[in-house]
């Protein structure tokens, strides 16, 4: 992909519902960032989840997406939620290149009674369970799954757990959600949701930056201590400049992606690539749903008759797949 050094922040297209890569070589530190809309709004619109459920799981679409973007292979990276509160099931699935579909379970009751308790807050509707982060590299490749305790904090928080416990590459980020109201040239008052987020990662070894102790000590006394660069430093200046990040930058159109790390960054300077596009897209299809009904016994699809068809409704894009019995009679 092509790419632009960000001098001025400034763009008169910053991307929404797209990611875009970022570097930091000063820094050492590399990552993404990104903005959604109307792809969100697609994905919770279809199933009018209340809205802190939907906050939950605009929450999870962007930290896939952060994470999901960086594969490059053909396959899934899926997050999934599983607890014991009133949202039991948060699950986001990434397909390379650029397909996004989610769905939440949750207990209408329950979280109800936690809006008009006011304990709607993320760590009460999830309550206690796991949050794992699974690769899928296709059928004839073995998965990679990590786990973490959800132990009372926000997905974010989470997330940022995860990376602590997993040794892997030093990791930072920022999601956020909103629910935005707009008046149209009818007068009429619409709401939407815009959600965003930022990752950056420490990459030490990057070949981009040459080192203190790589130079040449020139005219210094034999005895001169060279001071190496201090890399620890590095990694905390990147971490205290996405701490400065509030959630209405993430979610803000009129500041975007692009004016957000000039923000960040500028006095270090940033480059960033070509952003690329996400988009709401389920993976379901009527023969793959025809093919697990054809596995079933005769007596099993015979069971699952209702008024004389078979339903199946997807739960992530909400599609109804309808089958007679005779659609699997096997021809003599």
């Amino acid at each position: 992909m092509s790419e632009h050094v960000a001098f001025t922040g400034m763009s008169d297209t910053d991307p929404i519902d797209a990611v875009v890569p970022y570097r930091v070589d000063a820094l050492d530190a590399r990552g993404r960032a990104v903005m959604v809309g109307p792809m969100l709004d697609a994905i919770l619109d279809r199933h009018d989840y209340p809205e802190p459920v939907a906050r939950l799981l605009g929450e999870m679409i962007v930290l896939t997406v952060l994470l999901g973007t960086s594969l490059k292979f053909e396959g899934k990276f899926i997050v999934q939620s599983q607890t014991d509160g009133p949202v039991s099931l948060l699950v986001c699935d990434f397909a390379t290149p650029d397909g996004v579909r989610a769905y939440a379970r949750w207990d209408e009751d329950a979280v109800e009674a936690a809006q008009k308790a006011g304990t709607d807050d993320p760590a009460s509707l999830l309550g206690k369970g796991t949050l794992a982060l699974t690769v899928d590299q296709g059928a004839y490749m073995q998965r990679y799954q990590g786990i973490v305790q959800l132990d009372g904090a926000s997905l974010e928080e989470v997330a940022r757990n995860y990376f602590r416990q997993s040794e892997q590459i030093p990791t930072e980020l920022r999601l956020a959600v909103a629910r935005l109201t707009v008046r149209g040239d009818d007068g009429d008052v619409r709401n939407h949701w815009r959600a965003g987020g930022i990752l950056a990662q420490f990459l030490p070894e990057a070949p981009e930056r040459a080192r203190m102790s790589d130079l040449h000590p020139g005219d210094a006394p034999d005895d001169a201590e060279i001071h190496e660069l201090d890399e620890d430093y590095a990694w905390q200046e990147v971490k205290a400049l996405l701490d400065t990040v509030s959630d209405d930058e993430l979610v803000d159109e009129s500041v975007g992606v692009h004016t957000l790390l000039y923000r960040l960054f500028h006095e270090r300077g940033v480059t960033v690539n070509e952003a690329g596009p996400v988009h709401d897209r389920c993976t379901c299809s009527r023969e793959k749903v025809a093919g697990v009904l054809q596995s079933l016994s005769p007596e099993e699809r015979a069971e699952s008759l209702e008024d004389g068809e078979i339903v199946v409704k997807c739960e992530f894009c909400s599609t109804v797949y309808r089958f007679k019995l005779s659609d699997f009679d096997k021809p003599n």
